[in-house]
């Protein structure tokens, strides 16, 4: 729990009835710890801290000797060094005045809790640090969950109250130019690592601010990772290299938390080398790690409501940045039509992934998305250009045990009549649970050769024989 969420009404002893007279670098340490100058730290009520009294002795230390260029430089790792060191020589001080010990557990717990509200991210900075965390959800100030392993639990960390967390979304969004009010209670954002962020304030959310974090490897994860995890196999693997060193238009279709970004970055990891890769994101999340690579980020209406650059006018904008891949992070809006066309005239090898349910309902998605656009297409016109463009699409699904597998691997093969016609090359069927919750199932070929299979050939990528007829794959 962290060590403002643990704290009273309390008053600094040299507050007295007025305001604090903070020394240099006073006025920006409170601002970090989101401390009143009136010289109080509200926090819940009914927290019982054996150590409360010793913390307000370090923190009126704190405001009192830390230098404001130490607080300002923290982020660098020789600054938060020399920092934490300030700390413990003040938390020493304030022990040898006492005349108390302390268990150097607790010792150390005091010195992480004060860092973590000055230099990092307050409560959740430690479920940040933590690779066995996937996902973070702040739902108000008292409730923290996390998700490890594909399942939720809740957090033993809390936040002081509804300023807290305010305090903390500040700190993510500030760096980006971007704002969250009343006048514009939404947000996303990215941490300097590329984890995503989303959060909500009232009046929108009545259990107060929110955040939702979904983190990312700091090492990328590599097409063998996803066959270790078993989200595919090493068959499938081979056929989506080869599908993306021929050049094929892929959409990775699948729910929330499904892994879709995960996958793209995957897939974008065979982009040869000597192409010109632009990607575009509402907030920049993918990891490529070629050398020829231009990051482009929509942005939101400033506080008058102008200056807004929307996905739709970065896809048409990267057009005339002579791209040899373009890849959208997700197409959710009227930008559908702009991909579509893109595809259609001549900039294949095309990425991008899209909210759905499985490859016919991504295809019906499309149609709505394209209308949105406010083009009045007839049906079959948007439906013959959906056909044209994309080759493959990939869906990815959650299961219930919390493990992701890429279920359908799908073939677009063109139109009969008013219908876009699609042919699965490689499905996992789901058999059973056993007694653990674990769900059974196996990944398999369907037998058919795609239709585009020729391309592999025209791009010298040679599969093995058989890869599409393997009866028994296993997941």
């Amino acid at each position: 729990m962290s060590l403002l969420s643990r704290l009273e009404h309390v008053a600094f002893p040299s507050a007295g009835e007025g305001n604090l007279s903070l020394p240099r670098g006073g006025n920006e340490l409170i601002r970090r710890l989101n401390i009143s100058t009136t010289g109080r730290l509200p926090i819940s009520p009914g927290q019982d801290d054996p150590y409360r009294s010793l913390k307000q002795k370090i923190h009126n230390r704190l405001v009192k000797e830390v230098d404001r260029e130490l607080i300002e430089k923290s982020n660098q790792p020789d600054e938060r060094v020399k920092l934490q060191e300030k700390v413990e020589s003040i938390v020493t001080a304030v022990l040898n005045e006492e005349e108390k010990t302390l268990p150097n557990s607790s010792r150390q717990q005091i010195i992480s809790e004060i860092l973590d509200d000055v230099t990092g991210y307050g409560p959740i900075t430690g479920l940040l640090h933590d690779p066995t965390v996937t996902e973070i959800m702040v739902n108000g100030p008292h409730q923290v969950y996390v998700e490890r392993d594909g399942r939720l639990e809740l957090a033993d960390v809390t936040f002081r109250d509804v300023d807290h967390v305010m305090h903390v979304i500040e700190r993510i969004v500030s760096p980006l130019g971007r704002r969250i009010d009343e006048a514009s209670p939404m947000v996303d954002a990215r941490l300097p690592d590329g984890s995503r962020v989303n959060a909500i304030i009232p009046p929108l959310s009545l259990v107060g601010p929110c955040i939702t974090i979904r983190k990312f490897s700091k090492d990328p994860f590599t097409i063998r990772d996803l066959i270790e995890f078993g989200t595919l196999t090493e068959e499938m693997a081979l056929f989506l290299e080869a599908c993306v060193k021929a050049r094929l238009n892929i959409v990775i279709s699948g729910g929330t938390g499904s892994g879709k970004t995960t996958t793209l970055n995957v897939l974008s990891s065979f982009i040869p080398e000597d192409e010109r890769i632009i990607t575009i994101e509402d907030a920049a999340e993918l990891q490529l790690r070629q050398q020829h690579v231009v990051t482009l980020e929509s942005r939101p209406p400033n506080i008058e409501g102008k200056g807004a650059v929307t996905i739709r006018d970065l896809v048409r904008n990267a057009l005339r940045m002579r791209p040899d891949r373009i890849v959208v992070g997700e197409v959710r809006g009227g930008e559908a039509l702009d991909m579509l066309q893109a595809m259609n005239t001549g900039h294949d090898g095309s990425l991008t992934t899209g909210h759905a349910n499985s490859p016919r309902d991504l295809l019906a998605r499309l149609e709505t998305m394209v209308l949105m656009a406010g083009m009045d297409l007839p049906v079959r016109a948007i439906r013959e250009q959906i056909a044209s463009a994309i080759d493959l699409i990939i869906h990815q699904s959650r299961l219930r045990d919390g493990t992701r597998k890429v279920t359908q691997v799908t073939e677009v093969q063109g139109m009969e009549g008013d219908v876009i016609v699609t042919q699965d090359i490689f499905v996992f069927e789901q058999l059973g649970v056993d007694e653990d919750g674990h769900v059974i199932g196996r990944f398999r070929g369907t037998g058919i050769r795609p239709k585009f299979a020729d391309r592999f050939e025209a791009y010298g990528v040679r599969l093995p024989a058989g890869i599409y007829g393997q009866p028994a794959l296993r997941g």
